[in-house]
């Protein structure tokens, strides 16, 4: 069983960390996501740099250029990960742009991700439609888990159709802006909160966008089955660099 498929399965409210590629430093990669596995972090995902970032805030995108400058790439973040699973058993996802995927070869790309153990993909340019007319079958060959975005202005038709196309979790975007580390959730984000969860969509919610602290995820996780935290992340690699990452981890939970 695909991992994020059993991690789902586990009877508690799930934690999950982004972070980029390469960044602060281009070796970086294995050591945060040994790290964070260590510290009880139930499932990461790796960000992929890209050039034009537009769903990220101004942290993301300040490491995603960063990481590119560092020298990081497709083939090389996959050389990093060759190995992964000899250390690391927790879900992994990648998340990035469809683009770079697109250049690369979409099979090339899910073949590549199979052989190396990650467990599903984040693409939140790659319309459903597309998705389900040219890749589903690529993604299904290869084990991948296709995570798809709603946020508080999706139709409740169109979360449907996503929840319908969906097996594993809907990534639950807590609101219409970019990312961002935020002090505390609206009224209006706790309404749509409120509002999805009356739907009983048969995959689980997790909330990502605007996580950063132990306030916002006890109010991200009330209604929904995890959250994903990921600029408040990336601040304190900024800061502190990949020592002591489980000091992150305590603050949350």
């Amino acid at each position: 069983m695909n991992r994020i498929k059993q991690k789902l399965q586990e009877d508690k409210k799930l934690l999950s960390i982004y972070f980029t590629a390469g960044y602060p430093n281009l070796n970086d990669t294995v050591k945060i996501i040994q790290d964070l596995e260590k510290h009880g972090v139930d499932m990461i995902e790796i960000g992929l740099p890209f050039s034009d970032p537009l769903a990220d805030g101004p942290t993301i995108q300040e490491s995603s250029t960063a990481a590119l400058k560092n020298g990081m790439h497709t083939e090389l973040l996959f050389k990093q990960l060759k190995n992964i699973r000899e250390s690391v058993s927790i879900p992994l996802i990648l998340m990035g742009y469809f683009n770079p995927m697109f250049q690369y070869g979409v099979a090339s790309f899910c073949e590549k991700c199979h052989k190396i153990g990650i467990d599903g993909l984040i693409m939140p340019d790659l319309p459903l439609d597309v998705y389900k007319n040219e890749y589903e079958a690529i993604y299904k060959k290869y084990d991948l888990i296709n995570v798809f975005l709603i946020t508080p202005q999706t139709s409740d038709e169109r979360i449907k159709a996503i929840d319908d196309a969906s097996d594993g979790f809907i990534y639950m975007v807590s609101s219409a802006s970019t990312t961002g580390a935020k002090q505390g959730f609206s009224n209006d984000t706790e309404l749509y909160f409120e509002r999805i969860s009356k739907m009983n969509l048969k995959n689980p919610q997790i909330v990502g966008f605007g996580i950063s602290n132990s306030e916002t995820f006890e109010q991200a996780i009330e209604k929904t089955k995890g959250a994903i935290i990921g600029s408040a992340f990336i601040k304190y690699l900024t800061k502190n660099g990949v020592e002591n990452i489980g000091d992150f981890v305590k603050v949350i939970r």
